[in-house]
């Protein structure tokens, strides 16, 4: 596989996120109903996070394992240091700039936390692209390709979890679903061009942890927004449906070799 079909591949790897955003235009949606489809969005976010920490906590047990204390340490910074900016700079961000501006008791605007999703989720995306692009560029070229089907089926997931929190509020504009599935979805893209010619453990720990870090953030706002007691017993339901389905996919995804 050369470089530029590994390249286009990723592309549509990252691209098939949009499948999942044009639910986004549902409307005339009750409050719980809305709970309920923005908590499934939740639990597929919660397996996401724990896909990733999962993900960058086996090159730093590797690591330790064979008793390469010093590429362990690097590794575990790496790592704390992207949990630490991914979640705080987002708390940082929302104080400064977005409560500033819609005040401090007030939540999150639904399309601000949207957008925030499809960064945490973008960032993982980075790494997936990472991965692709290393495993083609080492010549594993059916390892590659497995992880692209894989991957793209698993990107077609995320559109709902990044759209979950405007059901209900009014429709998501093409412009605004355009832009959330560049910005979930595009760097699966990026990473995939930089990782053909970039292998590296330490900068997949890095971004791993920051999309660790960024889904705290936003499975937070997601609990606040939702779970109340009004919506509690629907918002239970769906984080619980929302659970099994991300599991459920990861299972079609060991299945299948990836």
């Amino acid at each position: 596989m050369n470089f530029a079909q590994t390249v286009l591949l990723g592309a549509i790897a990252g691209l098939t996120i949009y499948l999942g955003l044009p639910i986004g235009r549902l409307k005339n949606l009750s409050e719980k109903t809305r709970s309920f489809l923005a908590m499934i969005s939740t639990g597929i976010l919660i397996f996401l996070f724990y896909d990733i920490f999962s993900q960058m906590s086996h090159p730093i047990e590797d690591a330790l394992t064979h008793k390469n204390l010093a590429q362990g340490v690097l590794l575990l910074l790496m790592g704390g240091l992207g949990l630490m900016v991914g979640l705080l700079g987002l708390v940082t961000f929302e104080r400064r700039f977005i409560r500033a501006r819609f005040g401090a008791q007030q939540a999150l605007p639904p399309a601000q936390l949207g957008l925030m999703i499809a960064t945490g989720i973008g960032m993982h995306n980075f790494s997936e692209g990472l991965a692709i692009g290393q495993s083609a560029g080492r010549g594993e070229i059916a390892f590659a390709t497995m992880l692209i089907v894989g991957f793209g089926l698993h990107n077609a997931t995320e559109g709902f979890g990044i759209v979950g929190p405007l059901l209900g509020d009014k429709p998501s504009s093409w412009g605004f679903i355009g832009l959330a599935g560049l910005i979930g979805g595009g760097p699966t893209f990026l990473g995939t061009l930089l990782g053909y010619y970039l292998v590296s453990t330490t900068l997949s720990v890095l971004f791993l942890s920051l999309a660790a870090g960024a889904l705290l953030y936003i499975i937070g706002e997601m609990f606040h927004l939702n779970w109340r007691q009004a919506t509690k017993v629907p918002a239970a339901w769906g984080l619980l449906l929302g659970l099994l389905f991300a599991f459920l996919t990861d299972l079609v995804l060991v299945m299948a070799g990836v």
